[in-house]
């Protein structure tokens, strides 16, 4: 439809690579000539085309700034059939958090810094400046689309938009499936040190740990997972510059204890969110 290729002009103009979507909100499909990636697209699709085929294929790799292929014969007959817009946010440099329904953005709203945010369907799409991997299915009705995937075009929302957070990032963070012996004793040091820091009060790391405290006890399922990644983004926001104190942690053990997390548990988790921070 002649008004999805004049948005997609639009986003185009502003630097947002965009795509069609057929009925269903999906991508125009693969076509033969690019079956296993045989008509020139980077290797493991990480970088987008270029694609000389007879119509758009490889979904977000084929998003595109170029007025002149999104007016191309290339695209027409897609913009004919196409039943919406969206674009490739990790092209754009940003990143979607898909809240997929009502408790999603909640659940954000409690422990996400505010962002520009889109309404969708079902949720909100929030919004941040910054790339990194898109992973699926991050929490209960959360994804993260960003690097090789899209988003479905919704407007440009509201709000101002924020930087990418730590707690964002640390969302895709795999929880280890098995975890490092604990030292003898269940003790552990809370202190990184030597970063600068960038707490100009102590209630910034206060409310920081009185939000991991809160994010731990909310926790209905995946206990464990939820602690080791709350874990993370407290010490990438409050770690390396040693202001967090043993008593920090000590609040951060007796809220996860609360849930059923043993203190072996609770040591594990923490060395190894220090461990994968390369503290």
């Amino acid at each position: 439809m002649i008004e999805h290729q004049n948005t997609a002009l639009d986003l185009a103009a502003s630097q947002i690579p965009v795509l069609p979507l057929r009925v269903g909100k999906v991508p125009f499909g693969n076509c033969r000539r690019c079956a296993d990636n045989a008509c020139g697209g980077r290797p493991n699709m990480k970088t987008p085309g270029p694609c000389t085929c007879v119509g758009p294929c490889h979904a977000w790799a084929a998003a595109t700034t170029d007025p002149t292929v999104i007016r191309s014969g290339i695209w027409r007959h897609a913009w004919v059939r196409a039943t919406a817009v969206a674009y490739h946010p990790g092209g754009a440099g940003l990143t979607v958090v898909d809240l997929d329904d009502a408790d999603a953005v909640t659940w954000a709203r409690e422990n996400l810094p505010a962002t520009r945010t889109v309404p969708t369907n079902r949720g909100e799409h929030w919004i941040y400046l910054g790339s990194m991997r898109s992973v699926n299915a991050v929490r209960p009705g959360v994804d993260i689309k960003s690097r090789m995937a899209y988003a479905r075009w919704l407007g440009w929302g509201t709000g101002t938009m924020a930087a990418l957070p730590d707690v964002v990032r640390a969302l895709t963070v795999k929880v280890p499936a098995t975890v490092r012996p604990a030292p003898q004793a269940l003790t552990v040091s809370a202190r990184a040190g030597g970063g600068e820091c960038r707490h100009r009060t102590p209630a910034y790391l206060d409310r920081g740990i009185a939000m991991a405290e809160q994010r731990i006890t909310a926790a209905s399922t995946a206990v464990h997972a939820t602690v080791y990644r709350t874990f993370l983004a407290v010490l990438s926001t409050h770690g390396r510059c040693g202001c967090l104190t043993d008593a920090h942690v000590a609040r951060l053990f007796t809220a996860a204890q609360s849930k059923g997390e043993s203190a072996r548990h609770c040591t594990d988790a923490w060395i190894n969110a220090r461990t994968a921070l390369g503290m």
